[in-house]
Formats: C-alpha cells, sequence, structure tokens
C-alpha cells in the first residue's frame, strides 16, 4: 500500500480542494480522508503540495513509428511522466501512417512497455492524404482511441462529412487540424506585423477560421463528437462557443504556448517559436484565455512536437514547425492561468485532466475512492529551471526560461512513474 500524507486534494469531478491523505492499493484508490494506522510500502508526505489527477495530453507526437532520433515512445512517455501526464494520445502521422492495424498495434504494444498509458489516434484519412476513409470500425476494435489526420487539414467537405457520420455511429471522437493552406504561403508564422517585418506572407487566422466554422456546423448536422485541435485564433474560439450554444458536440484544445506568448516571440526564438497554426496577437491571446473562463475552451493539450537541433537551426521558412510542451505545460497554466486569475486551480486540472479524459470516453481524471491511482503531485511555487529535458528534444523557447510549479512525483496505476528526488 502506498500512503500519500496531507496533500492538498483537488478533485476537478467534484469540486473537491481540501487537505486529505489517500491510500492506494493494487492500483486503485482505496482511501480519501483520514487514513487508517497501518503498514504502509511507502509514504509520500504531500504537505504543503498539491495532490491533483494524473493529467492528460489528447495531442503528442512521439515520432514512432520511423521518426525516432526526434523521439520514440519510450523518451515520449517519460517526458510526459516528468511533466505529471499519466496519459497520452499520440498523433497518427508517423512513418508509416497509423492508418492500418499493423501500426496500430506497434504503437499500443510499445505504448504499454512505459509507466504511463500511451494510447494511439488513427488516421482518418489513408495515408493522411485526405481522398479515401480509413477503415475506422476495424480500427477502433483494435484500440484506436479517436481519430485525426492531426498535421494536415482535410479540405474535402464530403469526405469529413462522411467521417463525421461513421464516428457519430460508433462514439469515438474526431480531433481536426483546421488550416486552410489556399490563405498561407509561409506556414508556421501569423500574417501581420511580425511576419510584414520579417519579410514573410505568412498565415493568417482566416485559414483557421474558415476550417473551423465548417466543421463546427458539420458536427452540428452530424452529431459527430469532433475536437477542434491547438485553436489560436479569437475568432474561432466564437465559433466554438456559438456551435456549443447551437447543440454541437464541438470540444475545443488550447496549447499552453498559445495562451502564453504571441507572435512577437518569433522575434525573439526564431524558430522554436514557429508552429502550426502560429502564436497570434495579444488580443488572439486574450481571447485564447477568455475561451478558457467560458468554457468554450474545454482542453488544454500541449501538441508535443519534437524536432532536432539541427532542423531548427534551419532558416525560419525552412525548419519545422512545433515543440515540445509536455515538461513546461503545467507550470504555464499555473504562471499564466492560475496565479493571474483567469482560473482556479481546480478549473486547471479540468482543463488538463476531467475533460481531455472525456473527450476520449476514459474513466480518468478524478479522484475518489475506487477510481484508478492516476495522480500528480506538484510543488505550485516552487521555482525551476527549463534546462535537463528528459524529451529527446530541446526545440522550446522556454527552455533556459524560470519557471513556477514543479511536478514532484507522477503516480500512474498505484505505481510511482516519476519522483523528483530521483532524477
Amino acid at each position: 500500500m502506498l500512503l500519500i500524507k496531507g496533500g492538498r486534494v483537488i478533485d476537478p469531478k467534484t469540486g473537491m480542494d481540501q487537505v486529505q491523505d489517500i491510500v492506494i492499493q493494487d492500483g486503485i484508490i482505496k482511501t480519501v480522508g483520514q487514513a487508517d494506522q497501518a503498514e504502509y510500502d511507502k509514504v509520500i508526505d504531500a504537505s504543503g503540495k498539491i495532490v491533483g489527477p494524473g493529467l492528460v495530453d489528447v495531442h503528442v507526437h512521439f515520432r514512432d513509428p520511423g521518426l525516432t532520433y526526434k523521439e520514440d515512445i519510450q523518451t515520449g512517455a517519460a517526458a510526459a511522466a516528468k511533466g505529471g501526464f499519466t496519459t497520452v494520445v499520440c498523433m497518427a502521422n508517423t512513418k508509416p501512417v497509423v492508418d492500418n492495424e499493423e501500426t496500430l498495434e506497434y504503437v499500443i504494444s510499445q505504448g504499454k512497455k512505459t509507466k504511463i498509458h500511451v494510447l494511439a489516434a488513427a488516421a482518418i484519412s489513408k495515408g493522411l492524404k485526405g481522398q479515401e476513409l480509413t477503415n475506422m470500425e476495424e480500427l477502433k476494435a483494435k484500440g484506436a482511441a479517436g481519430f485525426t489526420d492531426d498535421g494536415i487539414p482535410l479540405m474535402d467537405a464530403s469526405m469529413v462529412k462522411k467521417a463525421m457520420e461513421e464516428a457519430a455511429r460508433l462514439d469515438v471522437p474526431l480531433s481536426f487540424h483546421e488550416e486552410d493552406p489556399q490563405f498561407i504561403q509561409n506556414n508556421g508564422i501569423s500574417r501581420g506585423a511580425v511576419s510584414e517585418q520579417l519579410g514573410i506572407f505568412g498565415s493568417p487566422a482566416l485559414a483557421e477560421d474558415v476550417l473551423v466554422a465548417r466543421d463546427c456546423m458539420l458536427a452540428l448536422h452530424t452529431g459527430a463528437s469532433v475536437n477542434i485541435q491547438h485553436i489560436s485564433s479569437g475568432n474561432s474560439v466564437k465559433m466554438v462557443e456559438l456551435a456549443k450554444a447551437l447543440g454541437a458536440k464541438v470540444t475545443a484544445e488550447v496549447t499552453p504556448h498559445h495562451f502564453a506568448l504571441t507572435e512577437d516571440s518569433v522575434l525573439e526564438h526564431g524558430a522554436l517559436a514557429k508552429m502550426n497554426p502560429p502564436l497570434r496577437t495579444e488580443k488572439d491571446r486574450q481571447q485564447l484565455i477568455e475561451g478558457l473562463k467560458s468554457g468554450a475552451i474545454d482542453i488544454i493539450a500541449t501538441d508535443h512536437a519534437p524536432h532536432s537541433t539541427e532542423e531548427k537551426n534551419k532558416p525560419l521558412t525552412e525548419a519545422p514547425s512545433g515543440i515540445i510542451g509536455l515538461e513546461t505545460a503545467l507550470s504555464l497554466g499555473i504562471m499564466e492561468l492560475v496565479d493571474k486569475g483567469h482560473l482556479t486551480m481546480v478549473q486547471l486540472m479540468e482543463k488538463m485532466s476531467l475533460n481531455p479524459a472525456r473527450l476520449y470516453r476514459l474513466d480518468k481524471g478524478y479522484i475518489e475512492e475506487g477510481g484508478p491511482a492516476d495522480l500528480v503531485i506538484f510543488d505550485e511555487k516552487e521555482m525551476w529551471r527549463a534546462e535537463e529535458f528528459v524529451s529527446k528534444a530541446e526545440n522550446s523557447p522556454f527552455k533556459g526560461k524560470e519557471l513556477k510549479g514543479k511536478v514532484k512525483y507522477t503516480i500512474c496505476g498505484g505505481e510511482i512513474a516519476y519522483d523528483d528526488g530521483e532524477i
């Protein structure tokens, strides 16, 4: 048995926020409250620290199979555990693409060798080509948690409608990367003052807005569970809000870098601030935060996207888009949202654990007796410098920055997946 003693226990499902003991036995939470006097295999003193449900990230790229020089399932899972995540959902844009049973089973089997829950989304279209649907029923039966062509927008609206109809029948979520390439010349940098200063056309918010509007309405008419990935535009937030009000089963996720940074970061960090969709204006950033506060945005997801140093050192228009995010996400949520009064700690845990678990129909993201022993213990006040990453990659504009809020333990299935004292 494991005893977590005297921590500030936060459960987003019930709204609980109080000092409690937690006893874990056989991978399950046995007691929440006052622990019995008993012999424990290990006692963790959590006094002065927060005990929350293990974080759930519905959007990670572990680059495995095919691009393991950037990351692999083992290193990605280790980075997740260090960041407080006990469950992650891997995207399908690997090489080969997760559009077949063999590749799906490989990701799932490798994930089972890690200390956390590694789930796999399968592709919506074969080969991510946007032309022919995968066999979603077959892939779901083999363990696909959901479906996405993340990294590539789906441009054939009739095919998207068919995908939504099939997903509604199977009761699985679809996640969409919303950027219409017809409006983009240089992706990764927002079209605006900074792109003009750099002499780059960039990617206007319009490219995101038009596809978000389309897919919100398709979701309304099909009844499918649709997730708008890495939302970046204030107008798109308003469209999600409208779709929800109309009764669509639409959720939206935002990354920590989109609510923490703006397009100006490109001037300071270059390609380390290049991502799809790009960082946008301060007005957009504030609208993203308002969306988190109003509930228009349900989920915080990292879009953990590792690249090699050599790739990111290329000229801005040639370097790949994306940054790593698993090890810094919780700190950024604390610093940018909780400390600044936008969200309570209970609400932050809801966005980072309960809501993402609900999107993928997972029995996770809460703390109660008889529930899963997936937990994160962190010190919300401890300062640390983002220097040594567990990920294979270091492509982050937050590298070298002093951050607040440090994960001390990650517990998954009742076992310690990460212990800050043993690093």
